[in-house]
Parts: C-alpha cells; sequence; structure tokens
C-alpha cells in the first residue's frame, strides 16, 4: 500500500500506465524543477530512477531543468556510478555564507558547489553519456534586468511581478528563454513557443556557465555576462519562466517528473498566485511522481528543505546540515515505493489523473 508517494498522470499518460503499468522504455523525458534545496526531497527518487531504473532504455532520454534541476541532471548525466551525485550532494549540504551575503558571495558558494562535481573530466562524461541528453533552461535579460545594482534590478523585479499578475506572457518583454541543449539530438522541445527563444548548443566550454546561469536568482547572486555562444548579455535564472516546467515537451513518449509537490508552478513569480494554472495540453504524456503530504508532515519542521533555512538557520549551519541529511535519509522510502510500484504493477491502480 502506498503511503508516502503520489503518482499523478496527464490524459495520455495515464491511459498508458493504466494498461501497462510505467516501462524504462516508455520514458523519452524527464523534467527537473528549480526550487533551490528542495530538491533534496528527491535524493532517494533520484538514486531509484537513475541508479537501477532507468538503465539503457533502448533511445535517447532528455534531461530537461532550470536552476536546481539542471544541476541535478548535470551530476545525473555523468553516471549515477561515477560517484558525482553524492558529491553534488555533500558540497550542497556544506555550503556556508556569512549572516548577510552579498550576490558575489552566493555566486562564489555555488561556483565552489559546482566545481565539486563537475570538472573536465565530468563535463565531457554528460556529452558523451550513451543515451542521457541534458538540455538547460535559463533567460536572457533586457534592459535594467540586466544590471546588478539592487536599486535597479530590485524595482525591475517588482515590476515583473505586476506586468506577470497581469499576463504571463508579459515576461516576454524583460526575458528571453535559453534552451542550452545537447546538440547530438534536437530533443523533442526544441521549438518551445509562448516566449521569445534563443537555441544555444551544448560545449565543453559553456556548460559551466551554463548551469550557472540557469541557477542565478536575482538579486541573491550575480547574472552571468556573455555566455559562451548565445547573444551578448546577462543571463539568469532559468525558473524566471520555467519554474516547474509547464512547456510542450513535445515527446510522444511518457515526460518523468519526480517532483517535491504536487502542483505545477508555471514560473517564479507565479508562487503566490494560486490561480495560475499550467496548459493542460502541456501536462498529457506528463507522469508527476511527488512525496505525499502525509510524508511531508513527518519530516523535521514538518516540511521539506526551502532557501529560508539559510536565514532560518543562520548562524547554525551544522544544525541546518543535520536537518537536511534527515530529509536526505528519510527520502530513500520514496524510492524505495517507486521501485515496488513499478516492478510490481501497483503503478496501476495507484495513478490519478493530473
Amino acid at each position: 500500500m502506498v503511503k508516502n508517494l503520489k503518482i499523478l498522470a496527464g490524459a495520455k499518460a495515464l491511459a498508458v500506465l493504466r494498461d501497462e503499468g510505467l516501462r524504462p522504455e516508455a520514458v523519452h523525458v524527464v523534467a527537473g524543477a528549480a526550487g533551490g534545496p528542495k530538491w533534496l526531497t528527491l535524493n532517494g527518487l533520484d538514486r531509484a530512477i537513475f541508479s537501477s531504473w532507468l538503465k539503457n532504455p533502448g533511445h535517447p532520454v532528455f534531461l530537461i531543468g532550470s536552476s536546481i534541476g539542471a544541476w541535478r541532471f548535470a551530476a545525473v548525466a555523468q553516471g549515477m556510478e561515477s560517484g558525482s551525485y553524492d558529491r553534488f550532494e555533500r558540497a550542497y549540504l556544506e555550503q556556508r555564507y556569512s549572516v548577510l551575503p552579498t550576490a558575489g558571495e552566493v555566486t562564489k558558494g555555488s561556483v565552489r558547489v559546482m566545481d565539486a562535481y563537475l570538472d573536465k573530466d565530468g563535463i565531457q562524461a554528460v556529452l558523451g553519456h550513451p543515451y542521457f541528453r541534458l538540455n538547460i533552461l535559463a533567460v536572457r535579460c533586457n534592459g535594467p534586468f540586466s544590471r546588478e545594482e539592487r536599486y535597479a534590478l530590485g524595482p525591475a523585479m517588482l515590476l515583473a511581478g505586476l506586468a506577470n499578475m497581469l499576463n504571463r506572457n508579459l515576461l516576454g518583454l524583460f526575458f528571453s528563454r535559453t534552451l542550452i541543449f545537447d546538440p547530438r539530438e534536437i530533443p523533442p522541445f526544441f521549438n518551445l513557443d509562448g516566449f521569445p527563444l534563443q537555441r544555444v548548443p551544448l560545449q565543453p566550454w559553456n556548460m559551466s556557465s551554463a548551469l550557472l546561469a540557469s541557477g542565478s536568482i536575482p538579486l541573491i547572486m550575480e547574472g552571468v555576462r556573455n555566455l559562451p555562444g548565445a547573444s551578448p548579455g546577462v543571463y539568469r535564472d532559468g525558473g524566471i519562466i520555467d519554474y516547474h516546467l509547464d512547456i510542450p515537451f513535445g515527446s510522444s513518449g511518457l515526460v518523468l517528473f519526480p517532483h517535491y509537490t504536487d502542483r505545477i508552478t508555471p514560473g517564479w513569480l507565479d508562487k503566490t498566485l494560486h490561480w495560475r494554472k499550467p496548459a493542460g495540453v502541456n501536462l498529457e504524456n506528463v507522469v508527476l511522481v511527488c512525496p505525499t503530504r502525509e510524508f511531508i508532515r513527518r519530516l523535521p519542521y514538518g516540511k521539506i528543505p526551502d532557501r529560508d533555512d539559510f536565514v532560518s538557520f543562520r548562524g547554525r549551519d551544522r544544525e541546518r546540515v543535520e536537518y537536511w541529511e534527515k530529509a536526505i535519509s528519510a527520502s530513500q522510502v520514496l524510492g524505495d515505493e517507486f521501485l515496488e510500484l513499478v516492478h510490481g504493477g501497483g503503478i496501476r491502480d495507484a495513478v490519478l489523473p493530473l
């Protein structure tokens, strides 16, 4: 009996799962949301999916993520057996910042995390993986959104928030969606619509910059200036437009979405806009796997880790790390239940409409 895991599926995916269950060879895309430390709750799922289940599917599997979703997948695409995911986890846990860190300090800390698990050999492993294809989402900024001074960027982000409340498409006035894609195969979501789009081939010389740009939260981190291979400008967090990946995935196969919540929030500025829903057509092939609310209530403090923990545990990093480690340890049951569902066939009865 499922106690900790929730399986939701779009209309087409629901029919597939109820008829034949969830098979690795049916998955063509894996989606990764932004959300900072929230990814730690997915640790057990990631290890189950990528270490033992989704292996040798017989076709390319396109990993697409923004912000921390892209960082996770950069570890996964090196091969779980390489230890890259372990190094990423440990480096992420061990982040340390001053009481009031500057954007420059947080940027340097993020670079240290990235350097801990993505070196030259790791980059080559990503670009040489036999079936995983890493795709990264970022945004190119216009006008004042390319400034780093808080007096300029702060009001600009407030303006973006107000415009987004009126119409999400208005974000296209300020940001251009940037897809950095593995050029070995054109991904099925190559023709993303809804926002101005720039496509940039992922190469050894721009992977680190692309990842850093994808996670560069405005006002928290510095943007990446002049991403190699892309149009000149400042690049920031892909979650501004694609927080939980409400996109036309374009795949005839299933889209597996290991997620930390049962809600898909289209953009970062939509987090408090509870009426903002994803487009139904984008969900048709999606299989969303997430922890139940009961599981989350049993975690320490009754919640999953989040970026506010850096403030709540300010000056008490050891306690924060202990809390995050407990959340990671608890997440292992999610992976166990996932494997039980897919191998035992119980997913046919457990899946619910998304």
